[in-house]
């Protein structure tokens, strides 16, 4: 059964992903699908817009076959490690090929930009350094280090998200010598950060996400820009739970934990460093919403995504030792759900994976699903109080969910 690996979040799953699984199977030539999804806090450092679980639902229901767990430690992180992390866990499934949808679409530009970093590394990590020096952040840093490097066309554009993310999948391919075939196709129509809808049907999980919070207690009108089982779901998530997921509902919760730790305290916590804490707890003093926050300890040097992870961290308490680094690989593959050809595959294939199967979490005690279960718990309290423990057990008594 020749499989493709999708690395996503589906926040929420929409026409444009429906378009990249359709094109990634049909370049893969594969019969079966696993999605690596982000559990209920997501790379960009935001709470998901509904639980896991439904959105296990949304991709078992559009295509995909099996959907697996991307473990807080990698999921919540910087493009490197999110990406080693989801790679692990694709190899250890034993996939034959991950697909990622790019703003190139052409490998081959992917392919001749690694190999020209990799033969200039010192020369680009001094240019990230000395632009880093002057107090741009990161990704900017990254991209004006690059572009002083080259000039040829035939190279990657580095501002862009997804090409970074290409660039870093196939980067952990290599490091951990995997077998899995590299494949990309072309994102259509929207950009990532889009907050506008741009096409007639494809529009970016950005705008859609925008449109749900503006009509949150109206008809949603994005109808045509997600399948109809993510506008169902979506209906059926607001009925049950009476809220969409976003950082103002999570607001108290982190003001609560910034103002009951000490400087030395918050020091602790993964992401806090070069002084930053100073900077959150006298913000987080003076801020009246999650907005007000961000916008009063955001700096040229720190991106509010980098910002938005440390708060997320923050949040579930999560110290520095507790996070993977850029050589950490997965431990375990936390199945979410399946569909019966899903099922049919981990039937014939899961006793020659290369981590432990884990499809119910009381039976599994590694402890880094500890950090799994406790951000499961903290997502929860987003939720109305009275659904609130119903949320929150459903991390223990939620078998993998099957889609026939």
């Amino acid at each position: 059964m020749n499989t493709v690996g999708l690395i996503v979040e589906y926040n929420p799953f929409h026409n444009g992903h429906a378009f990249h699984l359709h094109a990634s199977k049909e370049a893969a030539d594969a019969e079966v699908v696993i999605a690596v999804m982000s559990g209920n806090f997501l790379q960009r450092g935001e709470p998901a817009l509904v639980s896991k679980w439904y959105r296990t639902k949304m991709a078992l229901q559009n295509g995909v076959d099996i959907v697996f767990e991307l473990p807080y430690r990698f999921a919540v992180q910087k493009a490197e490690i999110f990406a080693n992390g989801a790679i692990s866990i694709l190899d250890a499934a034993g996939c034959d090929s991950v697909c990622f949808g790019s703003e190139s679409g052409d490998l081959q530009s992917f392919l001749e930009t690694i190999d020209f970093l990799t033969d200039r590394k010192q020369e680009w990590d001094a240019n990230i350094n000395r632009f880093m020096n002057t107090g741009v952040s990161y990704p900017k840093a990254v991209s004006l280090a690059f572009h002083q490097l080259s000039d040829s066309n035939s190279y990657l554009d580095l501002a862009k998200p997804n090409n970074i993310l290409g660039i870093e999948y196939i980067k952990a391919i290599r490091k951990q010598k995997s077998s899995l075939k590299p494949l990309t196709v072309p994102r259509k129509n929207a950009d990532y950060h889009d907050e506008h809808f741009a096409s007639e049907t494809i529009a970016s999980a950005t705008s859609i996400r925008k449109a749900i919070f503006s009509n949150e207690h109206e008809q949603i009108s994005i109808e045509q820009y997600v399948p109809f089982h993510t506008q169902q779901l979506l209906s059926e998530y607001q009925k049950e739970y009476q809220v969409f997921h976003h950082w103002e509902n999570y607001w108290n919760y982190l003001q609560f934990r910034l103002l009951q730790c000490s400087p030395d305290e918050l020091r602790e916590i993964y992401e806090v460093e070069e002084g930053l804490e100073n900077r959150l707890l006298a913000a987080a003093l003076t801020s009246g919403s999650f907005h007000e926050f961000m916008e009063k300890i955001k700096t040229k040097r720190y991106t509010w995504t980098r910002l938005q992870r440390l708060c997320v961290h923050i949040l579930t308490n999560t110290k520095k030792g507790q996070m993977a680094g850029i050589e950490d690989k997965a431990s375990y593959l936390r199945l979410l759900g399946m569909t019966s050809k899903g099922r049919e595959y981990l039937n014939k294939r899961k006793k020659d994976f290369s981590l432990p199967l884990v499809s119910k979490l009381s039976s599994f005690k590694e402890g880094e699903i500890q950090l799994d279960l406790k951000a499961a718990r903290v997502y929860s309290l987003g939720v109305s109080n009275h659904v609130t423990k119903e949320l929150m057990n459903q991390e223990f008594s939620q078998q993998p969910i099957l889609v026939e």
